[in-house]
């Protein structure tokens, strides 16, 4: 298995499972949307995004957004999208995209990386916790509905 950065040769596989990842959060099936999406983020270069690639197969994908931490004057990390194939897990891929992640936050000397998933979600949960993320108890965070 290569965990490699996404460009656009392989946006189709990608955004079949971008799409897959959507209808995993009950949002209706965008093939199209998706990979209009996803070429926008690539050509703008406003996320970074991961790919689980096994035997020439996409397995898998991590996307990150860039934001800045105030009080630390650095860049961080919202990492936004975790997934890989149903049929691919338990080969290591999110282990290993996440220690990518973690790379790329080394490498451009930032102050953190964060996540959210739903409370319930207890394989992701026990995965981020093995691999040294820890849930946040001092903030509660809030969210404004547009």
């Amino acid at each position: 298995m290569q965990i490699i950065k996404a460009t656009e040769d392989r946006l189709n596989a990608l955004a079949a499972l971008f799409d897959a990842y959507r209808q995993h959060y009950e949002q209706a099936p965008d093939v199209a949307g998706a990979e209009a999406f996803l070429r926008e983020r690539l050509r703008q270069q406003d996320s970074v995004i991961y790919l689980a690639v096994d035997e020439n197969e996409v397995i898998g994908f991590t996307q990150l957004y860039p934001v800045f931490s105030s009080i630390g004057m650095k860049k961080a990390w919202i990492l936004n999208d975790l997934f890989v194939a149903p049929a691919a897990r338990r080969k290591g891929a999110a282990r290993e995209l996440l220690a990518k992640a973690r790379e790329l936050g080394q490498e451009t000397g930032s102050r953190y990386l964060m996540l959210q998933t739903h409370f319930d979600n207890e394989k992701a949960r026990a995965l981020y916790e093995s691999t040294g993320w820890k849930l946040d108890e001092e903030f509660a965070y809030y969210y404004l509905s547009l």
